[in-house]
């Protein structure tokens, strides 16, 4: 049975490299828009060709269908046998991380890791040292701090994008009008396949939530908030000026979906997302 450990940044990786060669090979890589840009400015490619190409469910998964390899398991869209990432410099937070994973409670930080042996390509010599590092070195050595800040950022962003959506629900008359079929909605979308969810909301809106088509992207933090106000703006200028309740309920459930599609692609868990809004909209009045 696989043990899951927190470690903090002081802890020692853990064990021997176990040689396993599962790196680039059948895993799930989730994305959230500023690590999207990173990997199309690797590629050399725009952000839409680089999603359009190489990504699944508008962008917020990273396609493994490459020629299968270690132990004829698939492998990543970006990785080219005999040479490996084709994109390195540019590779999300999960790849840098990997096998670790990393969860926020409260101020707290803690790198997560499965098992008790740490995996690494087969042959691969400069992993040999690695259960000799701290986890403070070995995530200082794959440079992820950039990636953290976005990480967190686009966490932030999500809550916004929930927080619109209670908005709508809570302060229109919406919910003071009996309406119970927003929730419902909410809790349809937190069970959706991803492909569905993102055919809910539309092209047009997926593109905005991971295309946004910013320059400057070396600063996070800055991408991050310009993202925001570009989805912020384009919210308030479609549903700013609504008078209906079922307008409302339409507006709260497609910014709802927005915030659970980007959930995903930040690695949580969309039902458990829509429950936890769920609750917190009942606790101020809203009807399920």
């Amino acid at each position: 049975m696989s043990v899951t450990t927190q470690l903090t940044l002081s802890d020692k990786l853990p064990l021997t490299c176990s040689r396993t060669g599962t790196c680039c090979h059948a895993k799930t890589v989730r994305l959230n828009p500023w690590e999207l840009a990173c990997l199309a400015e690797a590629k050399k490619l725009t952000p839409k060709e680089f999603r359009d190409r190489y990504c699944d469910f508008g962008g917020i998964h990273l396609r493994f269908d490459g020629a299968p390899g270690w132990r004829q398991q698939v492998a990543c869209s970006q990785y080219i046998p005999d040479f490996g990432c084709s994109v390195h410099l540019g590779r999300p937070l999960a790849c840098r991380l990997y096998p670790l994973g990393r969860q926020r409670q409260g101020d707290k930080l803690y790198y997560i890791h499965q098992g008790g042996v740490f995996p690494c390509l087969d042959g691969c010599p400069e992993v040999l040292d690695l259960p000799q590092l701290s986890v403070a070195a070995y995530v200082e050595g794959q440079s992820t701090k950039r990636f953290e800040m976005a990480q967190d950022k686009y966490l932030e962003l999500m809550q916004n994008l929930a927080d619109e959506a209670f908005v709508l629900l809570l302060e229109t008359g919406l919910a003071e009008s009996g309406d119970t079929q927003t929730l419902r909605l909410w809790r349809a979308m937190g069970k959706e396949a991803p492909e569905q969810l993102a055919e809910r909301l539309g092209h047009e809106w997926v593109d905005r939530l991971m295309i946004p088509g910013l320059k400057g992207f070396d600063d996070p933090l800055a991408f991050s908030g310009q993202h925001y106000e570009q989805l912020l703006s384009k919210i308030q200028a479609s549903f700013g000026t609504l008078d209906k309740l079922t307008d409302f309920s339409q507006g709260s459930t497609l910014i709802m979906g927005l915030a659970l599609h980007l959930g995903r692609g930040l690695g949580a868990d969309p039902f458990e997302l829509a429950e936890h809004w769920i609750k917190t909209a009942k606790e101020h009045g809203a009807l399920d």
